[in-house]
């Protein structure tokens, strides 16, 4: 059963200074100028993630952030609290999660408020059990582990929701070094088990492996297939390229080969293995046009299984999607606002330009303001 997000609110993150009832639909592409708030967007996902891997790790993502000043809205000064409450839609019903963290002592952030419920269509609403207040970490996962089914089945859904973006590349990247080659059942956030996880897929899902290869081969022509040889538990990624009898290592490979690889593995893995919330934070960077109109229809297809959420700087990804695709970022004073272009709001202009060409020319907002 895949789970919806239908909407969410978020308050106090970031450049986030309010945001409620956000409905992302299935596919949402969020446009805008460098530090209008969509990676902070994006972003908030990770926290949510982090906060609910058990048995937590809240405090660990507000320290590498830097403290929880570097993540309140505007700082600790000004917002005193992060709000959310999220909406996740199955056929049976509505699941409802909501907490809010509040400023501590060493600039640290703990829960005020915390409470989760099941509401079904047609039933009188229940009151949300509230979860307490001053904890570290979130009690969802406690409730769940006691042996809560609606805690369980919530925290299960909220964990399908995965961020990934592919932007470490750099010499020291874990994706160009050796993995355990029995870590391959999700590709994770940063790709560094993508040998593992291509291996998993050559090994049980042959269909799929050679369609990856298939699609890498269109934005890579010199490609011709993986060497993937496990080496005492543990695997490097490999290739052979057409008219070579050398085999090439991850060191090896540009930048943008290695983001092309990860975004096709991740795209075109078994439907079944997507996440049921995809989200991808500037997927085109390093990319070439026809590697983006590539990735512009695997976007397509993924969305639909599952929804999809994409952050964006490409005007060529957005030419081929709709507007009602599309989310205009925009922080003209000190915070976010996101707004969903309308289908009729803009039929006269795409009569006679692409949605890139309204967007360059600020018809649609979204450009940087001074």
């Amino acid at each position: 059963m895949r789970t919806c997000l239908s909407r969410f609110t978020l308050c106090g993150f970031k450049t986030i200074r309010e945001l409620r009832n956000f409905e992302p639909g299935s596919l949402t592409l969020l446009i805008g100028p460098n530090g209008a708030g969509k990676s902070n967007l994006i972003s908030f996902f990770r926290l949510l993630s982090w906060a609910l891997v058990p048995p937590g790790q809240l405090q660990v993502y507000v320290a590498q952030q830097g403290g929880a000043s570097a993540i309140l809205h505007d700082g600790a000064t000004r917002s005193r609290e992060i709000e959310t409450t999220l909406s996740l839609k199955t056929d049976a019903g509505l699941n409802e999660y909501s907490f809010r963290l509040f400023h501590a002592a060493n600039d640290t952030l703990v829960f005020a408020d915390e409470w989760f419920r099941f509401r079904r269509p047609g039933h009188h609403d229940r009151p949300a059990p509230g979860l307490g207040a001053g904890h570290r970490e979130a009690e969802l996962i406690s409730r769940a582990e006691e042996g809560n089914q609606t805690a369980g089945i919530i925290l299960s859904m909220l964990r399908r929701i995965i961020v990934h973006q592919f932007h470490n590349t750099s010499p020291t990247a874990r994706v160009r070094d050796k993995w355990d080659v029995d870590d391959g059942r999700r590709l994770k956030e940063d790709a560094a088990n993508l040998a593992p996880f291509l291996y998993r897929l050559q090994q049980n899902e042959p269909k799929y492996y050679h369609r990856i290869i298939d699609t890498i081969r269109l934005i890579l022509p010199f490609f011709a297939t993986f060497e993937l040889e496990p080496e005492y538990g543990r695997l490097l990624l490999r290739w052979r390229e057409h008219g070579s009898d050398r085999i090439f290592t991850a060191s090896q490979a540009a930048d943008g080969m290695l983001r092309a690889v990860a975004l096709v593995a991740l795209l075109q893995q078994p439907e079944r293995d997507l996440p049921d919330v995809l989200v991808l934070d500037e997927p085109e960077l390093g990319l070439h046009p026809y590697a983006i109109e590539v990735l512009a229809g695997l976007l397509k297809s993924v969305a639909n299984h599952v929804q999809v959420i994409v952050a964006t700087q490409s005007v060529s990804l957005i030419d081929r999607f709709d507007p009602k695709n599309i989310v205009v970022t925009e922080r003209p004073r000190q915070e976010s606002y996101f707004r969903r272009l309308g289908e009729e709001e803009f039929a006269d202009w795409l009569k006679e330009y692409t949605l890139s060409e309204l967007w360059e020319k600020n018809v649609l907002g979204g450009r940087p303001s001074h």
